[in-house]
């Protein structure tokens, strides 16, 4: 397999989008041990020279004012690594773990952390052989940095802890040497350079955004079967309308809605004056107002991460430039929670609407169909404890939403008094739009159900062909069944990004950007 050349500082989100759902393989462009090489050489002259500079001749934190001997930077660097490594938790995915490799190596190769070519390629290493540092998910308040997460990513570096091979626990110091890999002494900076950055939060991040944007995908499908479902009108999506209220995200989603609707059979039935219904419910006719929103505040948190993704986030940073080390906060993760807590709001809006919907659907005095989307209601239930999973999730997801960045616990003796909490703040994003997948996968098999008691009449020739890729999954519901795993098929679509497509490659951040 041809690998992914690594220019440091350029990384894209639609690469970023492609490596968490594959592994491929990746190498550093040559040019960047220049600076990697320069940047090692900088804090070795300023060592000789006598500098005192934080974590590579002092301690750390709390314990910056005490001066460490020469002969102890070694020691310093490998404590730091095995202290901080108080993880607790379930083990992080294999997908997120690639990404915080792929995000450190970026990081470390701009020159800018005074850490060896050798710790490059090593990190380089573990990602190529697919070893993966096992890190427990929780025990980090996103400043400075992931520390612990971070130092459980280190451990296998020192031949310390577990990686993860093809799904399988090993001991890290076994796995290395199978792979041909002696773990490393590491020098002045190195362990801080490790330990200090917002990877993990972005990282985590990175998955929430990239499931939020199937999801959204998959849910403007399904509000526009819904709308042809419930004989509703298009007319809500007129660009005329859009145009008046001046929002971007808004005025794109109605577009979506329209090329979606265009050409159905179902519409052209009630478009004129055998329309019975004034207006439709907000649910289906304020989509544009509530996805074009959502989609609004996607693309925000999506430009947050790519620039979180390209940036140097430890500490101390070593500056070529002027020659000097120079301590700052670029660790704190504030724009990763709070762009976080923003793409919450988004996952939430998006399920909420889709269960408003299938409620909508399942009501045969708003909807026009058979109650609960069924024949031969009261000896079938339909889709009535679907519509009751999907309120369920709804709820859940109002109370995730709760903003993560407004909280913060001082640590490390109040040297770190305030912390952006990024880390939980990006990890509940994935439960959330698991969540939503499935609120949508459900409003997918309503609507379809739907469509389907209106035939003859046929829907558009766009949502024709979702429908015929939902039926290669989960029949049309004829009567009362097992209907869990329906929904789990319908939501797999979801989390699959099967209907991603359907929106256009321009909609999305992480698909062009």
């Amino acid at each position: 397999m041809q690998k992914l050349l690594i220019k440091p500082g350029t990384m894209k989100l639609s690469t970023l989008r492609t490596v968490a759902r594959h592994h491929i393989p990746v190498a550093l462009d040559p040019a960047a041990y220049k600076r990697i090489d320069a940047s090692k050489k900088l804090v070795d002259d300023l060592i000789d020279d006598g500098r005192v500079m934080y974590s590579i001749n002092t301690g750390f934190g709390a314990l910056a004012k005490v001066k460490i001997p020469p002969d102890m930077f070694g020691q310093l660097q490998k404590n730091l690594v095995l202290s901080h490594a108080a993880g607790v938790g379930r083990f992080l995915e294999d997908d997120v773990v690639r990404l915080i490799l792929l995000l450190k190596i970026n990081a470390l190769s701009q020159g800018y952390s005074g850490a060896r070519r050798e710790l490059v390629d090593f990190l380089i290493a573990l990602y190529n052989n697919e070893l993966y540092p096992c890190i427990p998910e929780k025990g980090s308040v996103g400043a400075s940095g992931d520390l612990a997460p971070l130092a459980h990513l280190a451990l296998p570096i020192i031949g310390a802890g577990q990686v993860r091979v093809n799904g399988v626990l090993c001991d890290a110091r076994a796995a290395l040497k199978k792979h041909g890999l002696k773990p490393l002494e590491l020098a002045p900076k190195e362990g801080l350079a490790l330990l200090n950055g917002t990877q993990v939060s972005t990282a985590l991040a990175l998955r929430g955004l990239f499931r939020a944007e199937d999801c959204f995908a998959a849910a403007c499908v399904s509000g526009a079967l819904t709308v042809d479902a419930s004989l509703g009108s298009t007319t809500p999506f007129d660009p005329e309308i859009q145009k008046i209220r001046r929002q971007q995200g808004q005025i794109d989603v109605a577009k979506v809605y329209l090329n979606l609707l265009k050409g159905s059979a179902i519409r052209q039935s009630h478009k004129h004056d055998h329309d019975p219904k004034v207006q439709d419910p907000y649910c289906v006719r304020c989509m544009p107002q509530v996805m074009g929103a959502c989609l609004d505040h996607i693309r925000f948190s999506a430009g947050i991460f790519l620039n979180e993704v390209n940036a140097v986030t430890d500490n101390p940073l070593v500056i070529l430039e002027s020659g000097d080390v120079k301590s700052g906060g670029n660790f704190h993760a504030e724009p990763v929670a709070m762009a976080s807590d923003t793409l919450a709001l988004a996952i939430a809006e998006t399920g909420s609407m889709s269960e408003r919907r299938i409620a909508m659907l399942i009501d045969h005095k708003i909807s026009g169909l058979p109650p609960f989307l069924v024949k031969d209601a009261g000896v079938n239930s339909g889709f009535m404890i679907a519509h009751v999973t999907a309120a369920a999730l709804t709820s859940e997801n109002k109370q995730l939403a709760t903003p993560s960045s407004v909280d913060s616990l001082p640590t490390s003796a109040n040297q770190e008094d305030h912390v952006s909490m990024a880390t939980y703040a990006a990890r509940r994003l994935n439960e959330m739009a698991a969540n939503t997948a499935n609120i949508v996968g459900i409003e997918l098999l309503a609507a379809a159900q739907g469509v389907e008691f209106l035939a003859p009449l046929k829907t558009s020739k766009p949502l024709q062909d979702a429908m015929k890729l939902l039926r290669e999954h989960v029949g049309h519901y004829e009567q009362d069944h097992y209907f869990s795993p329906d929904i789990r098929a319908a939501a797999r679509l979801v989390e699959a990004g099967s209907f991603l497509p359907f929106v256009g490659r321009k909609l999305l951040p992480s698909l062009h950007m």
